[in-house]
Order: structure tokens, then sequence, then C-alpha cells
């Protein structure tokens, strides 16, 4: 099943927009602006917070996938538009949504749902954020990375400079924080940064593909599985072990636990409805 939605709403072109798609299970959602390589303005930040709102609030859809048009990812925050939002301490997302870079903010919901993301050529500063915030990320082999707050007098305040140090040690994280250097895809394949590297035009097709693959397991047991590893990630091992004997039992007692049984003594493919 393939159903087209309404973009959200910007009354300015300029802008830009993002898009909704959803395709079965997995919403996409296209960041549009790639007359400005898909630069970030306010309006659209908004907007991909209300995409990945309607992610975790549609039963239907269990999976987002975020990719971009045109042959870039996105160059970033659109600075003047962003800059008196800065100065203020303000943020364009409205609290009680979804927070597209995920920093645990009180004023901000934490995405539940797992996020693949298919990067290409320009993904700078906020492009980076986005794809560490998410869960599994396919690259171009084309990409041209760059965390560059440091040229332009500001500090990254989206995640880079937490997720890149657990990602990728201390050393090597500073070594691109603080010389706002450009790097390829192999470099953001060995720092653990990207999952997946293609070869450039075929990152959408591969992200669909893991997104519909993951879009077929059961939804209760995918969400489940996911926060257990962030939590391990964020607070310890020790601490997500703590959890697991009452969201087992939890999961063991679902209509998709039973269904799982089922589809396994008869030799046929599980059919899982999220409950």
């Amino acid at each position: 099943m393939m159903t087209a939605m309404n973009p959200s709403a910007n009354l300015n072109p300029s802008e830009g927009r993002i898009t909704f798609e959803q395709r079965g299970g997995v919403l996409l959602i296209g960041i549009d602006r790639p007359s400005k390589r898909n630069g970030f303005t306010p309006a659209m930040l908004r907007a991909l917070a209300e995409a990945y709102t309607r992610l975790d609030d549609d039963p239907g859809l269990r999976v987002g996938l975020l990719h971009a048009q045109g042959d870039h990812f996105t160059a970033g925050l659109d600075l003047p538009s962003f800059a008196p939002l800065m100065q203020r301490g303000e943020s364009p997302v409205p609290e009680g949504w979804v927070d597209p870079v995920d920093l645990g903010d009180a004023r901000w919901r934490r995405r539940v749902k797992p996020l693949v993301v298919a990067v290409k050529g320009i993904t700078f500063t906020l492009g980076i954020e986005l794809m560490l915030a998410a869960d599994i990320v396919v690259a171009a082999d084309d990409c041209r990375f760059s965390q560059l707050e440091v040229k332009r007098g500001i500090m990254a305040t989206g995640g880079a400079t937490l997720r890149m140090a657990e990602r990728a040690g201390l050393g090597n994280a500073l070594l691109h924080l603080l010389t706002g250097d450009e790097f390829g895809s192999a470099e953001a394949m060995r720092l653990n940064f990207v999952q997946r590297v293609v070869p450039a035009g075929t990152e959408l097709e591969e992200a669909l593909r893991i997104a519909q693959t993951i879009a077929e397991q059961a939804p209760l047991a995918v969400i489940e599985t996911r926060r257990s590893a962030v939590l391990a990630v964020e607070q310890g091992p020790i601490v997500a072990q703590g959890e697991f004997e009452a969201v087992q039992q939890r999961l063991a007692q679902s209509d998709d636990a039973k269904e799982g049984v089922a589809s396994f003594r008869e030799k046929r493919a599980a059919v899982f409805k999220g409950c």
C-alpha cells in the first residue's frame, strides 16, 4: 500500500517544506528545499518535528525514513533565519512535540519508533546531527560531511558534541568538531557515524529496504528492543538489563508473541498487528 500524505503547510515556498509519503508501515519524510541545498528554515524544523510526532502517534506507521530531494541531504541551518531565535534562546519546535534531534529535554518528547536515514551529497551541521539522532544511516558514497559551527562563531547544540564522542571517541570527535573540516563517507563509516555506504543514487532504495524489513517485524518488540539499546548507551548496561524481565513478560503476553509462535509452528511468515 502506498498513500500520499499532504505536506506540512508552509505559507512561503521559499521557506522550504517537509513532505510525507506512506508506503505500508513506513513513513517517508522528505526534506524539500533543493534550490538552497535543503538548508533548514525554522518552518522546516517545525515541520520535521510534526512529521516525527505523526510517526509516533499514528498506529498504522511502524518506521520512519528521512531523506532529501535534490542532490544534497542538507547544508544545515539557514543561519540568517535562525539567528534571531538563537539570540533569544528559542526553538521553532512547539513544546510537547517530538524533538528531531532527540536530546531528552523535558520540554519535548523523545521519538519511540525507529528511524532510518538516507544521506547524500552535502550533509553539514544539522544534517549530521539528524542522522546521529536516528537509528540507522545509509550514506551515498558522494557524501560531504562537515560539523562547521566553529567556523561561524557558534557551537553545535543538536547533539554532535555528545554523539560524535560516543560513537568515535573523544579525539576523533574533536578532530572534526574543532577544525570544522570536510570528510567523506569512508571516514564517516570508520567513525561509526553511518552504518552502510552505497553507490550514489541507491541510498534511498537501500534505506527503504531496511525500513520495510523493520516494519515487517513485531512492532512492540521493535520499540522495546530499540529502547533497551538506547537506554544501555545513555544510562549503562546494568540499568537496561534491570528492565529485561518485566519487558519480556509483557511482550510474551501480547498477541504478536502468540502470532510469532504460531507462525513458527506453521512454517509461515508472521503477520504482526502491534498488540
